[in-house]
């Protein structure tokens, strides 16, 4: 079993795909509103492993402030303003839709923020403190955007995002804190860094899977009746992505030396879909297969286009390269 997590969690372009279909299958033979009293569960078990993994020390060490201070402006102004305008160009007629993409352009970093900047060699302090700093903001900020930006439109139970994000958010944390605590002080910092950490993220995915598996089969039958409708909703995705990328490496390689620049690109492209996927499926109702599918295939978008960006890293960001701080 441990084998086929890990293969699962190295390989989401195909697993994502592959459980989408599987839910697609379900929903098509079968009643899935039934099971959403597991939306909840599968919620916990992919974001609490994920806060076992954080180091919220990092936050004691708020250096580079020309990196932190460009991640900020990208996920809390241009992202978001870029994700609501796609959503006004693309979805004028179909709210659910314009919130899905605005939610995958509120939500900034994920654990593979952390990642992908390690592989591609980069600061990963400065990756670390950008994902902290981007949970905690973004999930504060998050409902006070979709009322700003949405109110008008749908409704947004104010109340409601702010208990689910209480609970999909801050209780792990706290919980994953503590976790991570105990570990520690049982087995010491190097054993739980090397050996007892990664052996959490597996889960996380385990849990991220069984929220896209829902969503697809609580849309099932409108997918069946609209298949069209996938390639609509991809569209608005691969450009939010593709001018994300484009704009943070443009600064990154104009202002920053090559370790945070790699740290800027992964800690503003890498969109935290986890978080988004769980208040979408548990605040707004039936609608929320609406948002949750949008954000579905975002996962397949952000993945493969990490992996393809990782291989022109060495391109962009020559070793020996050195912008202007």
């Amino acid at each position: 079993m441990w084998n086929a997590l890990q293969w699962i969690q190295k390989n989401l372009a195909l697993s994502i795909p592959a459980t989408m279909l599987l839910g697609l299958g379900y929903g098509s033979v079968a009643d899935a509103s039934t099971l959403r009293a597991a939306i909840l569960p599968l919620t916990f078990l992919m974001v609490y492993p994920m806060m076992v993994s954080l180091n919220m020390a990092e936050l004691r060490h708020l250096q580079g402030f020309k990196t932190q201070g460009l991640a900020l402006g990208l996920n809390f102004l241009a992202i978001p303003a870029l994700g609501y305008g796609l959503g006004l160009l693309f979805f004028p007629d179909e709210p659910w839709f314009r919130l899905g993409l605005l939610l995958t352009a509120l939500l900034p970093t994920s654990g593979m923020t952390i990642s992908w900047t390690g592989m591609a060699k980069g600061n990963m302090a400065a990756a670390v403190r950008m994902t902290v700093l981007g949970l905690l903001l973004g999930s504060l900020l998050a409902p006070l955007y979709l009322q700003a930006l949405m109110g008008t439109v749908v409704s947004v139970p104010m109340g409601q995002v702010f208990v689910q994000i209480a609970v999909v958010v801050f209780l792990p944390l706290v919980l994953g804190t503590l976790t991570q605590k105990w570990l520690v002080v049982k087995h010491g910092h190097q054993p739980f860094n090397h050996q007892i950490k990664p052996k959490f993220a597996p889960f996380s995915t385990l849990g991220v899977l069984g929220i896209v598996w829902l969503s697809m089969a609580l849309k099932a039958p409108d997918l069946l009746a609209r298949p069209a409708q996938m390639l609509t909703l991809l569209l608005p995705l691969l450009v939010l992505y593709g001018v994300n990328f484009a704009l943070s490496t443009w600064l990154a390689r104009t202002l920053l030396p090559r370790g945070d620049g790699i740290a800027l690109v992964y800690g503003t492209v890498m969109r935290n879909l986890s978080i988004a996927l769980a208040i979408a499926m548990s605040v707004f109702g039936t609608q929320g297969a609406d948002v949750g599918l949008l954000i579905a295939l975002a996962y397949i978008v952000q993945v493969q286009a990490a992996a393809w960006y990782m291989k022109w890293t060495p391109l962009l960001f020559p070793p020996s390269a050195h912008a202007a701080a």
